[in-house]
């Protein structure tokens, strides 16, 4: 609205005076108006900048009314990037309930005699993202530089101080109080309740009903004491399915961090590298090949751990005839494990850009309805826009639900749309509280000062998209973008959506300063807008 607003009143003013009434004193603009066109001026000023020559912007900002505050190609179709989870996210709340949990089964498929079970333990998958694996006291966990990021070179990504293991030896320990001592035949995972898919964007791709630890293995690297001593390398969860073959020297202090993993056979890698003398301990991941059986070979060590004797080999199965999902209602149960509600994970997914999470949402929601497919998901995620959130759905598409997928593009309008809608249904205190703050966590922890005017006073969520430019040796900022909600100086309650696309960043440059961009567009919003 903003350079559009400022046309209008210079055709107002053009029109008086060729009709002879310049002796006339111009009438002031109306408060209102003033401000909009001062905030025009400065958002326009960051948005027309130099850096952004050959890039595309998209931007909406709204008052409750719906009425315009700011808009700049409202209706562009834009990669979003993460931005793509707060219609994830909806969609999931929506369709499956913000306190919906998830019950993880064990079965045992034979008679148990003098506590030997003569014949297999079935752990049957129900899609519960966490497993316990992020829960401290009741509460869930979570660190702003998610250990899924280790890998990406975007931040020094840190471990939650709980037990990722929680949830798998809260299962053994009731297998044992079942009366099961002894198992003499399979341990074995049912990961049938939706079809395997890929993630996209950073972090573990393996998109299964059955997660433990986001499906990796953590690798932390603390340096020696000495100059040219080995540093020390550590893994959680501590297992015999992966072997490590670690050989990290300790280089000069503040030297630079080159740590590399190199697969070097199934569920075996090896570590190389350098770090530097008194600097912190290193974070990377080792994302496991096969889910279903990094599980299993937990579920194994777990059971051994709380006295119950599981003969069964710990790298794979010797067989894996698993029954007909109808089968099991004539199967005992030994043990049964519950989730967090859903809004913990969404919560998760939102604060810290989780992937993973993400992409497993429109899984959760086709298999809530029957379904086993990522796909259909997705296309119950389009009804429930149109539907439940008026967004119109001619500004969206989606080939994942985490943002990173070629086939991502949406409108400033249609995100808007989509908070808007949101503001007005029963999940969004929930759907509000997951979003990351403005200057306080998640990945807006970092994107204003803390003296920043607009800290803590805006919620949204965050969107990052890069590639490398390897003919200018530089990056390319495919997408960066942010979408929320904030209640201005004034006290208006806004909402809005601004996406930048196409940014080449000179040599040395990371999309850091796009975040603290689009951190200076909030501030300039909230002590400027109406």
């Amino acid at each position: 609205m903003g350079s559009a607003l400022r046309v209008v009143w210079g055709m107002v003013i053009s029109t008086l005076v060729a009709v002879g009434l310049c002796a006339l004193p111009a009438p002031a603009a109306p408060p209102q108006a003033a401000v909009a066109t001062g905030l025009a001026t400065l958002v326009d000023e960051v948005v027309d900048g130099p850096e952004y020559k050959h890039a595309s912007w998209g931007i909406l900002v709204v008052k409750a009314s719906g009425e315009t505050v700011y808009a700049r190609n409202p209706d562009a179709m834009l990669a979003p990037a993460s931005v793509t989870k707060l219609f994830t996210s909806a969609a999931a709340l929506i369709a499956i309930g913000p306190e919906h949990t998830y019950e993880t089964k064990v079965y045992q498929r034979g008679r148990v005699l003098s506590g030997t079970l003569r014949g297999d333990l079935i752990l049957v998958a129900s899609g519960d993202p966490t497993l316990g694996g992020r829960t401290k006291d009741g509460k869930i966990v979570y660190r702003d530089k998610d250990h899924t990021y280790a890998n990406s070179g975007l931040m020094e990504s840190e471990l939650t101080d709980t037990n990722p293991l929680a949830g798998l030896e809260d299962l053994a320990r009731q297998v044992k109080e079942a009366g099961v001592k002894q198992i003499d035949g399979e341990v074995l995972i049912d990961d049938r309740l939706f079809t395997r898919t890929q993630a996209t964007g950073s972090g573990p791709s393996a998109v299964t009903p059955i997660t433990v630890n986001d499906n990796v293995v953590d690798v932390l690297v603390k340096p020696g004491e000495n100059v040219g001593d080995l540093a020390t390398v550590t893994i959680r969860p501590v297992t015999a399915f992966a072997q490590v073959d670690a050989l990290v020297k300790t280089g000069e202090e503040g030297s630079a961090v080159e740590i590399s993993l190199h697969e070097i056979g199934a569920n075996q890698f090896a570590v190389r590298g350098r770090v530097p003398k008194g600097g912190k301990p290193i974070l990377r991941i080792y994302q496991v090949g096969d889910p279903a059986l990094f599980a299993r070979a937990l579920f194994i060590e777990a059971l051994r751990r709380n006295g119950v004797q599981a003969n069964a080999a710990i790298l794979r199965p010797d067989h894996a005839d698993l029954p007909e999902r109808s089968a099991y209602d004539a199967l005992k149960t030994v043990a049964t494990f519950t989730s967090p509600p859903l809004k913990d994970a969404v919560t998760v997914t939102m604060k810290v850009s989780h992937n993973l999470y993400a992409s497993m949402l429109p899984c959760l929601v086709a298999a809530s309805r029957g379904e086993t497919t990522a796909e259909a998901g997705l296309r119950a995620g389009r009804k429930i826009f149109a539907k439940d959130l008026g967004v119109d759905v001619g500004g969206v598409s989606f080939g994942g639900g985490a943002g990173g997928s070629p086939a991502d593009f949406v409108t400033a309008r249609a995100t808007v749309d989509l908070l808007r809608g949101m503001a007005n249904r029963p999940e969004w205190e929930v759907y509000k509280a997951a979003m990351p703050i403005l200057g306080v966590d998640g990945t807006l922890a970092e994107s204003v000062k803390p003296d920043s005017p607009a800290r803590g006073k805006v919620r949204g969520k965050t969107g990052t998209l890069v590639w490398v430019d390897s003919a200018n040796d530089r990056l390319f900022l495919k997408s960066k973008a942010l979408a929320g909600v904030m209640t201005t100086k004034a006290g208006t309650p806004l909402t809005f959506a601004m996406m930048v696309n196409n940014v080449p960043l000179p040599k040395g440059v990371s999309a850091t300063r796009e975040g603290k961009m689009l951190g200076r567009l909030c501030e300039i919003l909230y002590e400027n807008g109406p």
